[in-house]
């Protein structure tokens, strides 16, 4: 199984802008997926902070999706991710990279590490590897998307 999708979109913003609003926005821009939730109770907001991404849900409970790896403005971010319906231990890897491409910045996003999915998870919804990798590719298009909307605000 190929284990990684890649995604990229250009938004109408510099590199630090669109870094700033993948980073200190993104409780703004994201949004939930029944199929990749990141908490097992109702969508709450996301947050970059302390070296980790977290979500706080409505009554203040706070689930760690991940730890920041690389964090380096405007160029790359790297972070480890947990879905609700991970089995235990198992994290994947988002690479978001920001790259100036006349007055346009390519936001690419890699997310890898699914073949440590194991088959019968709930995290597979029952998709054989190819369409779970292109429901997960939708997902990051679509998250691009708001990205781009929200760093195309200023």
């Amino acid at each position: 199984m190929t284990s990684k999708v890649y995604v990229a979109l250009r938004v109408k913003a510099t590199p630090q802008r669109a870094f700033a609003v993948f980073t200190e926005e993104i409780g703004a821009w994201w949004r939930p997926s029944g199929l990749f939730q990141t908490t097992p109770r109702a969508p709450g907001a996301l947050a970059f902070a302390d070296g980790r991404l977290t979500e706080t849900l409505a009554n203040g409970k706070v689930f760690e999706i991940g730890k920041v790896l690389a964090w380096e403005p405007p160029e790359r971010l790297v972070f480890s991710w947990r879905q609700a319906n991970f089995p235990p231990d198992l994290h994947t890897e988002v690479e978001v990279c920001f790259e100036a491409v006349g007055d346009e910045t390519r936001v690419s996003v890699e997310h890898r590490g699914f073949h440590q999915v194991p088959a019968g998870s709930a995290a597979r919804h029952g998709f054989p590897d190819h369409a779970l990798l292109a429901r997960l590719a939708e997902y990051w298009q679509a998250q691009l998307r708001s990205v781009g909307a929200r760093a195309e605000l200023r």
